[in-house]
């Protein structure tokens, strides 16, 4: 029953109604992102391309409205990433990027043009208003860059 799983079944249909979109079946992208909606409480842009690995430990009042989101992306509930006001056309210019290994924290809101670049983790509640280097761990409201990793360190 691993298909009807909340933490599959969400990033299954996600990646379904992007490839509708890619295909020019907006309409019935949109139906796959409205269903997922109803039924995982996730709100994902049809035009927002996701790399692989993608993982929600839980969906409930999420929005996914960024320009692109890397691979391997933990992304919490109840986390916005999308336009500061209104962007019908969905500009890249307005739209936050999500490198690959990020790890975004249950409430974090991260709005407009932004970059959280590579292996960043947001905190809990943080309101992202700055870029946020690779490796780095962003908390707070707003939220600034409380410590980074090095990359190179052995553990």
């Amino acid at each position: 029953m691993g298909i009807f799983s909340p933490r599959f079944m969400p990033v299954f249909m996600c990646r379904l109604a992007h490839l509708f979109y890619i295909y020019h079946l907006g309409l019935l992208a949109k139906i796959i992102s409205l269903i997922n909606f109803f039924f995982f409480g996730i709100e994902i842009a049809v035009r927002c391309p996701i790399g692989p690995g993608l993982f929600f430990p839980h969906t409930q009042g999420t929005v996914i409205g960024a320009w692109e989101i890397g691979s391997n992306a933990t992304i919490y509930q109840g986390v916005t990433l999308g336009a500061k006001e209104l962007d019908f056309s969905y500009n890249e210019s307005s739209r936050p990027s999500i490198g690959d290994g990020v790890t975004i924290g249950s409430g974090a809101k991260i709005m407009g043009n932004i970059t959280v670049s590579n292996n960043a983790r947001i905190g809990a509640n943080a309101v992202v208003l700055i870029d946020i280097p690779s490796n780095a761990l962003a908390a707070g409201v707003p939220a600034q860059v409380i410590s980074r990793a090095n990359p190179n360190a052995t553990k």
